[in-house]
C-alpha cells in the first residue's frame, strides 16, 4: 500500500505516493530526479548519498523516505542562490578538492552543515565532520583547505 509523503526539497514542496519500504535516496534520485545525490555502498559507509536533512547532516541511503515527512530536505541541487554557487562549493573548485566528483556533493553538504555550526573549524574539527564522507581522489587535504577558505569567506560576508 502506498503512502503520502509530504516534504519540502530544496524550498519546494512535494507532496508523492510511495511505498513504505523506499529510502530518501530513491525518492530524490527516481521520483525526483534529483541524480547530484548519488548511489554509494547502500550501507551508509561511503556518504556519497549524504543530504541536509532539517539542517543535519544524513545519509540517505539509510534513511526511509516516509520518516523524512514534514521535513525539509537539501540536496546539492539547492545550495546554488540566483544563478551562484554557494561559497562552499566556489572553494571546492578553486581549491582542486573536486577531481572524479562522486563525493562532492556528500563532502560539501556536510561541510556546509558544519560551517553553519561552527563557523570558524580549525583542521581537526574539519576532518571529524568529513569523516563519514570517503573520498578516493583528494587526499583529503584539499577538501579540508577547501572548507578552510569558505570559512573565512563566509566570516568575510557575515561581518560585511
Amino acid at each position: 500500500m502506498k503512502h503520502i509523503l509530504n516534504l519540502k526539497v530544496n524550498g519546494r514542496e512535494e507532496e508523492l505516493l510511495i511505498e513504505p519500504n523506499r529510502t530518501l535516496l530513491q525518492v530524490l534520485r527516481e521520483d525526483l530526479g534529483l541524480t547530484g545525490v548519488k548511489q554509494g555502498c547502500g550501507a551508509g559507509d561511503c556518504g556519497t548519498c549524504t543530504v541536509l536533512l532539517d539542517g543535519e547532516p544524513v545519509n540517505s541511503c539509510l534513511v526511509l523516505a516516509l520518516t523524512a515527512g514534514g521535513k525539509e530536505v537539501t540536496t546539492i541541487e539547492g545550495l546554488a542562490r540566483e544563478g551562484r554557487l554557494h561559497p562552499v562549493q566556489e572553494a571546492f573548485i578553486d581549491h582542486g578538492a573536486i577531481q572524479c566528483g562522486f563525493c562532492s556533493p556528500g563532502m560539501i553538504l556536510t561541510s556546509v552543515a558544519l560551517l553553519t555550526k561552527n563557523p570558524a573549524p580549525d583542521r581537526a574539527e574539519i576532518r571529524r565532520a568529513i569523516s563519514g564522507n570517503l573520498c578516493r581522489c583528494t587526499g583529503y587535504q584539499k577538501i579540508v583547505e577547501a572548507v578552510e577558505d569558505a570559512a573565512g569567506k563566509m566570516a568575510g560576508r557575515r561581518s560585511s
